[in-house]
């Protein structure tokens, strides 16, 4: 049982799909989690693995409706014959946005499981990596570490 009740928001496409208010091509569900086929995939088995719990960003999100995100993914994985040994040719990626500015088109907290079969279809990502910078990277180390410290 739930310790956190569940949010929802009458207006979001997610939780009129949880709700069965839409119609989706549901694959696995939890008392947390739901997963269906993205309507608008990038490669074939794209799926969203999205909480029973409304919230934008994922810091939004109670644990609980957390906990099954990984294992779900990785049944998913399976599933989609994602984990085949000695398949180099075989990836998938596990994305979730948070933000307009950082893609996120539904403002419902969703992973999206991205198989990678091939160079063309799936996710592309571009990664502008900034050269090292030891120092600028050492003085941050420490602010963060001096706020996990406080935050326990």
């Amino acid at each position: 049982m739930s310790k956190t009740a569940a949010a929802h928001d009458a207006s979001c496409i997610f939780c009129k799909i949880i709700k069965g208010e839409i119609p989706s091509f549901k694959l696995y569900e939890t008392a947390h989690v739901y997963t269906f086929l993205d309507i608008q995939p990038t490669a074939a088995g794209h799926t969203l693995i999205i909480p029973k719990y409304h919230g934008a960003k994922l810091t939004d999100i109670p644990d609980e409706y957390l906990q099954d995100v990984l294992p779900v993914t990785k049944k998913l994985v399976k599933l989609l014959q994602l984990d085949v040994e000695g398949q180099d040719g075989i990836g998938y990626n596990l994305l979730q946005n948070n933000g307009k500015i950082a893609h996120q088109e539904v403002p419902h907290v969703h992973f999206h499981l991205i198989p990678k079969r091939d160079a063309k279809t799936g996710l592309g990502v571009e990664w502008p990596a900034a050269e090292p910078d030891f120092e600028t990277l050492g003085k941050l180390h420490k602010e963060l570490l001096a706020k996990l410290e406080n935050a326990e």
